[in-house]
């Protein structure tokens, strides 16, 4: 997530601890609006530091959620 945050405070100019905030809160929406595999897969590829598995599992995560139907709200 370290990652996420210092590129948000390169491109925004915020502080870092508003960044974080920031992030924390858009990754909060997606996993709770997208499919529960897509979340897992946000969550692997955070916790992998973005390295090669955690792309594959975001990846992969990413590929299920397609193929099944949108959840109605």
């Amino acid at each position: 997530m370290e990652e996420l945050v210092n590129l948000v405070v390169k491109k925004t100019g915020l502080p870092k601890e508003t960044a974080r905030t920031v992030v924390k809160i858009v990754l909060d929406f997606l996993k709770k609006n997208l499919p529960p595999a897509v979340g897992a897969a946000i969550d692997g590829f955070l916790n992998n530091k973005g390295q090669a598995a955690g792309a594959a599992n975001l990846l992969g995560g990413l590929m299920s959620a397609a193929k099944k139907p949108a959840k109605k709200k």
